[in-house]
């Protein structure tokens, strides 16, 4: 996923300047030129530095030509904490890069070291962005190329439900991809993803709360208790319940006519999830809603110790949303306090 932002991707270019904060990626610009290195010379050397390991003269010392003309990468972690001293042998090296050393630069990307950053890019280094993917839609694109790379075909609806299940992390994301890839024969859909990774807390709780808010009581109960046994903490249900609820809300009174993209940066919310929202937005009402959040919200305090039976008060509020998205309470019209089941 780390993407090019200069001209040329040769690995073996002799300075390649890594930017950015994600670590995943960081590691892989690294793992990139170390194995073109290591395809072109198997005996290829490689210097993995931090910022304390890089003192003045090291670098001069590491890059000092060998009488064996041996192949060496050095990798440079932190590179915008090393000392001003240190940045001026870097400096000073990026104007004569040394034959057969491919020097790797790990740069933040801040403020912080930007001379170091400014020089590196003005020496012609070859650069590789690594930037932490923050939105939502580029963590999906994240997931499909990474299928992509596995030369596996994943549904729209599989990459989703991935990221409902592990979040933002990207080597979890990455490595939930590669065992899906290796264990599976065929395509890979919503059901697979489901079948390995509804166990995770994050992905029970966030199917409790899509049930519910689908207006599918008896199979949202179904999977709270499951959760509930298998020790789902009943906090993360209440939130994962609130934040259905909310989407319905937010996309309910958002104004009509906006185009897709203009109303996910309205309501903050990646485009496949506000289709996922309208199409559980049907039979919702305004005072639904409203009755829906309230019980979302009976139910945080119950399961916070406001309550002598907090699971109780979880059947009652998944109940009470799958009743509210059927349209079956009015504004002001309290839901029964019946016990589910």
């Amino acid at each position: 996923m780390a993407r090019k932002a200069a001209a040329h991707d040769d690995p073996l270019a002799p300075v390649t300047v890594a930017v950015g904060q994600e670590d995943l990626l960081l590691d892989r610009a690294v793992a990139q030129v170390v194995a073109a290195a290591r395809a072109g010379d198997p005996d290829t050397d490689v210097r993995d530095l931090t910022p304390d390991a890089l003192q003045p003269g090291t670098l001069a010392e590491l890059t000092s030509p060998s009488l064996f003309a041996e192949r060496k990468v050095v990798v440079v972690r932190n590179a915008q904490d090393l000392s001003a001293d240190t940045v001026k042998d870097v400096k000073a090296y990026l104007t004569a890069p040394a034959e057969e050393i491919t020097l790797v630069l790990l740069h933040a990307g801040g403020a912080k070291g930007k001379g170091l950053l400014d020089a590196a890019r003005k020496a012609g280094a070859r650069e590789v962005e690594c930037a932490r993917l923050t939105k939502p839609a580029d963590r999906l694109a994240f997931v499909r190329n990474e299928f992509r790379a596995t030369g596996r075909q994943a549904s729209a609806g599989a990459c989703e439900a991935l990221l409902d299940a592990l979040g933002s992390d990207l080597r979890e994301l990455a490595s939930a991809v590669a065992q899906l890839a290796a264990d599976v024969e065929g395509g890979i859909d919503e059901r697979v993803v489901a079948r390995y990774y509804t166990g995770r807390a994050e992905a029970s709780s966030f199917e409790i709360a899509d049930r519910a808010v689908e207006g599918r009581a008896a199979e949202a109960l179904e999977s709270l208790r499951w959760a509930l046994g298998t020790g789902v903490a009943p906090v993360l249900i209440t939130s994962a319940l609130a934040q259905g609820v909310r989407s319905i809300g937010k996309l309910a009174s958002a104004p009509r006519g906006m185009r897709p993209g203009d109303l996910a940066r309205e309501l903050g919310m990646p485009p496949w999830k506000i289709d996922r929202v309208r199409q559980q937005m049907r039979g919702w009402t305004a005072d639904g809603v409203s009755v829906a959040l309230r019980a979302v919200a009976e139910a945080d305090a119950a399961v916070k110790g406001a309550a002598a039976d907090p699971e109780y008060a979880l059947e009652r509020a998944v109940v009470v949303i799958a009743r509210a998205a059927r349209g079956v309470w009015g504004a002001g019209k309290p839901p029964s306090d019946h016990r589910p089941g």
